[in-house]
């Protein structure tokens, strides 16, 4: 049976999801940064909400959590290790472990980089993976003091090992700026130039194909000999290559 998935826009520039299994009725949320949003989808569906996944902490991702788990009984499920600094959970869960949304099996990835604790979950029989603020559209998450470079990195390998097919549902709408900076250090690639020009004209960034982004995503493109030229480390590792391409990222 299908997951049914719905992207709509919170807050100034993040986006959010629900998904409903068809064969159960279950529904989740995935982060929820103000409520409002969320209950206006629920509604205009009809769906009784079963479960709201976490991703992270910052507040963007979870300030409507517990106004929305109150109002509809959903259990929270967020990430053992950052439990100290979410809603109170309902399952607590680390990378490995496997959550049940009605008949969707989703695997738990570890995603820190952007923060300590930060975790994706991944619907392999749906091809659908919750990415947040790890693995971004045309980017990656900034790496905030907790985190670190080593992290982001192995996080972006992690994820972009799943299926060519996986559906990449990540946390914001910062596709004109991303497409900017992808074409400043990729500037001779068609498929981002296509990409970007869609954009510009409006198109949402995600959620996007993992294909699209092993495409057009220079943070999954580090070995690509044509960016590492243009950034000068033409010899350097993947390491380095990521590292040079968050700092240029960074002051863009």
């Amino acid at each position: 049976m299908a997951l049914e998935l719905i992207t709509f826009d919170v807050l100034s520039d993040n986006y959010g999801y629900i998904i409903h299994d068809t064969a159960t009725g279950a529904t989740a949320a995935i982060d929820v940064g103000d409520a409002a949003p969320y209950r206006d989808v629920l509604a205009a569906k009809g769906w009784a909400l079963s479960d709201i996944l976490v991703t992270h902490h910052h507040w963007d991702h979870i300030d409507g959590v517990a106004a929305l788990a109150d109002e509809t009984g959903a259990r929270i499920i967020g990430a053992q290790a950052d439990a100290h600094r979410l809603p109170p959970l309902d399952v607590a869960v680390a990378p490995g472990d496997f959550i049940e949304v009605g008949s969707q099996s989703a695997e738990v990835l570890a995603a820190d980089g952007h923060t300590k604790g930060h975790i994706a979950f991944h619907f392999a029989d749906a091809k659908m993976a919750f990415t947040a603020d790890s693995l971004m559209a045309l980017g990656c998450g900034r790496v905030n003091p907790e985190g670190s470079y080593d992290m982001q990195f192995d996080t972006l390998m992690l994820l972009g090992a799943l299926p060519d097919d996986t559906l990449i549902c990540s946390g914001h709408e910062y596709g004109k700026t991303n497409a900017r900076f992808c074409l400043e250090v990729d500037p001779d690639n068609p498929a981002l130039q296509a990409r970007a020009a869609d954009i510009m004209a409006g198109k949402p960034c995600t959620p996007a194909l993992l294909s699209e982004e092993k495409a057009t995503n220079p943070f999954l493109r580090l070995a690509d000999p044509t960016i590492k030229t243009h950034l000068s480390l033409d010899t350097a590792d993947s390491r380095a290559v990521f590292a040079a391409l968050r700092d240029r990222r960074n002051a863009f």
